[in-house]
């Protein structure tokens, strides 16, 4: 059995992409995303919006209303998609991660990262400059009794979308006293493989860092 521990609606996305390709994934939220107060900056001291997460639109708020003379360069379609509904311009939507989204940009621009709490280091292009307001938090939950129950049946095999989902899946797992030799994980990339530490039955990085290639790992992981 594959768990998705992805909050939402990251978690919907996942589950309905991994029915389409006949995986057996059940949600086990173990986040929950929460939005932040935060002051706007000027729109005329930038360039451009720089996102990794349809949660900066979805929990935004009203502000956002004043960035949208900028132009969004987003880590992937999900990002753009919700940068469009929220009534802003995509000028990108990368596939491999944010810093390859920024690597193409045009230099030097200003970049202002809307951003959760937790987010990825980025180096930004020569001449270039990335200013971060942090709009949204995510609130860790812990696994509850039914959980408990079906990780520790069969061979569960858990799905890892960020180093703060697999430190706190590890962190729960030795709460728990779950059997990591016992459970496998795909990760989205070799950074949140290392932040899960050792001692699984399995830990494998999918090739890119995408649901979709996480999601290839994990039909691979389940043959």
């Amino acid at each position: 059995m594959i768990f998705v521990i992805r909050p939402e609606p990251g978690l919907q996305a996942t589950l309905q992409s991994a029915r389409e390709q006949g995986l057996a994934a059940v949600g086990l939220p173990l986040f929950e995303v929460m939005p932040l107060t935060w002051v706007v900056p000027d729109p005329a001291d930038f360039d451009a919006l720089l996102v990794g997460s349809a949660n900066a639109f979805r929990l935004g708020g009203s502000g956002l209303a004043r960035l949208r003379s900028l132009p969004v360069h987003a880590v992937g379609e999900v990002t753009a998609n919700a940068a469009r509904s929220a009534g802003f311009t995509v000028e990108q939507a990368g596939e491999g991660g944010l810093q390859a989204v920024l690597d193409k940009a045009s230099a030097p621009t200003r970049f202002l990262r809307l951003a959760g709490v937790e987010r990825v280091p980025l180096e930004a292009p020569e001449g270039s400059t990335i200013t971060t307001c942090e709009v949204y938090g995510v609130r860790a939950l812990p696994i509850t009794g039914s959980a408990q129950v079906s990780l520790r049946a069969g061979d569960p095999l858990v799905l890892l979308h960020s180093a703060a989902a697999a430190r706190h899946f590890a962190s729960e797992a030795e709460r728990l006293g779950l059997d990591r030799a016992a459970i496998r994980l795909a990760c989205i990339g070799p950074r949140v493989a290392q932040a899960a530490g050792n001692g699984w039955a399995a830990c494998e990085s999918a090739p890119q860092p995408n649901d979709a290639a996480l999601l290839a790992l994990a039909s691979d992981m389940c043959h």
